[in-house]
């Protein structure tokens, strides 16, 4: 477990997360490098000797100094975007292990993907299969791609993250991808190589899951006895992790080893696309006390992090632990909401939450932030993004720096 309590102090792999603050400021995310090393190893080593490549979906936690960290571990990357693509180049990722998922692909994006050569386009629709032979075509080269199918299949999660379902923008439709298939294999630039799917994102239940291997595995019977030679399949990724006590996240070597049994013989490499789970338990957002506010219907403890640090509270009503960084003497709570100062009734951080009596001063650590934290942020209200500091080798670094007043209107 990468953060506990040391002489009643919060601690981040043995680093005092009260020293990061003292001089890295608040608010700021920590990540520990441990834990995020030990669950892609989780993921890698559970395949054991089925031929895979886990790609880790960058939109989780794009840091740089992160996508180098798994790249140096031999990871494959899931991008979404140029940007991505550029932050995976930079961080020395093996372009031969980058897939470019995504419904809107633009052209300079595609043209930036196959200059650098990447793995694989994974293909949400006909005209993206047309737009691609046409570029690769243009360029003089052939384009892997794959195809994403929407499976059909209830992943049991937030509207918002849920993808595999017929309503969904993502994918083709599972009763039509075969004659898209047919199709696609005709166009002279591309080599339909692979089948994807993705159904949902904080999966806590892994029935959906299976169900998916299962139906994507007769799918691909099914394209290979009509003439579709494919090599790869892509489960997409999603697997949850507990925000709270009562959520019971998978286990990643238990979930991983029922899907190599049923992968086994079948003549695939298999990828996974995990975010979530590789980084969301390592990282917390330190934020410091300003005020106790108390109306007549009940206390506000206001923050110096706010929505447009975190924005998962206020955009999927998510939960997210608060411990205090310094244990309380005693089990006393104030039952309040943790509120930041942005200009919005929506900007809270926790509503009618139990927790330690917080004072101005105190440092909080909100809990299970490493993923979908800071590349939701924004300047909202004119703050300045916050700094990211990654704890490894017993001591810590910044890793991306606290914007200033001049880095808001850059460019302006």
């Amino acid at each position: 477990m990468a953060y506990s309590y040391q002489e009643n102090e919060l601690h981040c792999d043995g680093v005092a997360l009260a020293d990061i603050a003292a001089k890295a400021g608040t608010p700021c995310y920590i990540y520990s490098a441990v834990d995020i090393v030990e669950r892609y190893r989780a993921y890698d080593q559970a395949f054991g000797d089925v031929p895979h490549q886990i790609c880790y979906a960058v939109k989780a936690n794009s840091n740089v100094s992160i996508l180098r960290l798994l790249a140096e571990e031999g990871s494959g990357f899931d991008i979404v975007s140029g940007g991505e693509l550029f932050r995976t180049l930079a961080a020395r990722a093996d372009p031969a292990r980058i897939v470019f998922s995504g419904v809107g692909k633009r052209v300079e994006e595609i043209e930036y993907a196959l200059a650098r050569k990447i793995h694989t386009f994974n293909c949400e629709s006909e005209a993206e299969l047309e737009l691609i032979n046409e570029t690769a075509g243009r360029h003089g080269v052939k384009a892997r791609v794959a195809l994403r199918v929407n499976p059909d299949v209830d992943a049991a999660t937030h509207p918002y993250i849920s993808t595999g379902l017929r309503e969904h923008k993502f994918g083709v439709d599972i009763s039509e991808v075969e004659g898209v298939y047919a199709r696609a294999n005709r166009l002279p630039h591309l080599a339909v190589e692979g089948v994807s799917c993705h159904i949902g994102s904080q999966l806590l239940d892994i029935r959906p899951v299976m169900e998916t291997v299962d139906k994507m595995l007769a799918l691909v019977a099914r394209l290979r006895s009509n003439g579709v030679a494919i090599q790869h399949l892509d489960l997409g990724g999603g697997l949850g992790v507990s925000y709270k006590p009562s959520d019971k996240a998978p286990c990643i070597s238990g979930t991983v080893g029922a899907m190599r049994e049923k992968v086994r013989g079948h003549d695939l490499l298999v990828k996974l696309e995990p975010g979530r789970s590789i980084v969301g338990d390592s990282g917390v957002l330190l934020t410091r006390v300003l005020y106790r506010k108390q109306t007549p219907r009940k206390e506000f403890v206001v923050v110096d992090a706010a929505m447009n640090d975190l924005l998962r509270p206020a955009l999927y009503q998510s939960h997210h632990e608060i411990q205090p960084v310094r244990k309380p003497a005693n089990e006393d709570t104030l039952l309040a909401d943790i509120v930041g100062p942005v200009c919005e009734t929506g900007d809270f951080l926790a509503r009618n939450r139990q927790i330690a009596p917080a004072q101005p001063g105190d440092l909080l650590a909100i809990n299970t932030a490493g993923a979908y934290g800071f590349v939701l942020s924004s300047n909202y209200n004119s703050r300045p993004r916050v700094a990211e500091v990654l704890v490894e080798n017993g001591g810590w670094r910044i890793v991306r720096q606290r914007e200033t007043y001049e880095d808001l209107i850059r460019g302006e």
